[in-house]
């Protein structure tokens, strides 16, 4: 998926950014969330809150430059800037980055098909690494799908690409889904 133009490129980048300013300008807070501020949603009516700036986004996407922006029904986009500071000794962005933003992805997900009072946790993350990623490249999105969701397990793939449509990395979860702390049964 290497055949887009400069300008459709360009088109992309502009409006990945023009996304992330319009969440930004929300005043995100970067925190863990009140357990009242999650009660009796579902899923998805979690992200939607984040979304709005309603909830805390994780404190990690502040660490490691990335954010959601994006979440829908069995769907979730997370997009980050590699930088220097992500670097591993041999010159490119380290591994657990991309694995971070692939996990968030795929976690995610699953976690907005699931309904109010359920919670889950990851069992199994595979990534399969496909083109080195350097700071050259300004923004990466990492797009998350749900594949199947059943009442106790989950799966989902992502992958991360750049705004030509570049794949830089692939993944697949499988996650365990169980009742929240808290829920009543």
């Amino acid at each position: 998926m290497y055949a887009m133009s400069t300008a459709s490129t360009e088109a992309t980048t502009a409006a990945w950014l023009a996304r992330e300013a319009e969440l930004k300008a929300l005043v995100h807070t970067h925190g863990v969330g009140r357990p009242e501020q999650f009660a009796g949603k579902s899923g998805l009516q979690v992200f939607e809150a984040m979304l709005r700036g309603d909830v805390p986004v994780a404190p990690i996407s502040d660490t490691m430059d990335f954010m959601l922006v994006d979440a829908s029904l069995g769907r979730a986009e997370f997009q980050g800037h590699p930088h220097f500071a992500h670097y591993n000794p041999l010159g490119t962005v380290h591994g657990g980055w991309t694995a971070t933003l692939l996990d968030s992805a795929v976690g995610c997900a699953v976690h907005t098909q699931l309904p109010a009072g359920k919670a889950y946790t990851t069992l199994e993350l595979k990534v399969n690494y496909v083109r080195a990623l350097t700071e050259k490249v300004s923004v990466v999105r990492a797009v998350g799908q749900v594949i199947s969701c059943g009442s106790r397990i989950a799966t989902a793939e992502a992958r991360l690409v750049g705004p030509d449509g570049t794949l830089y990395a692939h993944a697949t979860t499988t996650c365990l889904i169980f009742d929240a702390i808290g829920a009543k049964a």
